[in-house]
């Protein structure tokens, strides 16, 4: 397959959007695909859960994870980076920072497709139209995902209607406010290594699916 640029960008915080980048990229790693993750955020929390990751693996004598390949980079350098990726990896994972500011935009031009994950309320997709706006300025596509979905969430079906209404893109799947995504995490691990039969693991290899199939459209 030709490689797919897919950053994930929300303004809004909470959102969970790095915690989604770190589940995914694992997915599409164990899916075969060779993956490479961007770390464009100035928290740095990516590259950090990958250094943990690799620490967490040789102090449990592990070593059938997910190969991942992680750079940090910013500014001027992330175009020539992401090019650069694309001639050796199938899918390049691109986690934005939570501002729109120069690396934000250079994000979201680079992608085929933005994965924006929200939250299901209504002031989290009032606090999204930020991000989306970027994304029709830079002339983009965009797929909204549900993400941190209570149990039960009555909200979830209105905000489907809600999102269809402002003429966007709404994944199928839903991700659950799941303790499992982020335990796994602390582990060093994606939930696809984790626990890959859990509700949690197959919600997100579900997604890592679907996206796939938006951006090769």
């Amino acid at each position: 397959m030709a490689a797919r640029v897919l950053t994930v960008a929300q303004q809004k915080g909470g959102a969970g959007k790095t915690t989604l980048a770190a589940h995914l990229a694992v997915a599409w790693s164990l899916k075969g695909l060779k993956v490479a993750i961007v770390d464009i955020d100035p928290q740095a929390s990516l590259t950090q859960w990958d250094r943990m990751r690799g620490e967490r693996a040789r102090e449990r004598g592990e070593s059938g994870l997910a190969a991942l390949h992680v750079v940090s980079v910013a500014g001027w350098r992330v175009t020539s980076e992401v090019d650069r990726l694309k001639r050796d990896y199938d899918v390049v994972v691109i986690d934005s920072p939570p501002h729109m500011e120069t690396e934000a935009k250079i994000a979201v031009r680079a992608a085929d497709l933005v994965v924006v994950p929200v939250q299901p309320s209504p002031m989290d997709l009032w606090a999204t139209q930020g991000t989306l706006d970027l994304v029709k300025k830079e002339q983009r596509s965009a797929l909204i995902v549900l993400n941190r979905v209570p149990a039960r969430a009555n909200l979830t079906d209105q905000m489907r209607q809600r999102i269809a209404e402002l003429g966007q893109r709404c994944a199928g799947t839903a991700i659950g406010s799941r303790v499992a995504l982020a335990s796994s995490l602390l582990e060093g691990r994606g939930i696809g290594e984790a626990a890959p039969s859990s509700t949690a693991g197959l919600e997100i290899a579900a997604l890592a699916d679907e996206i796939l199939a938006t951006a090769q459209a």
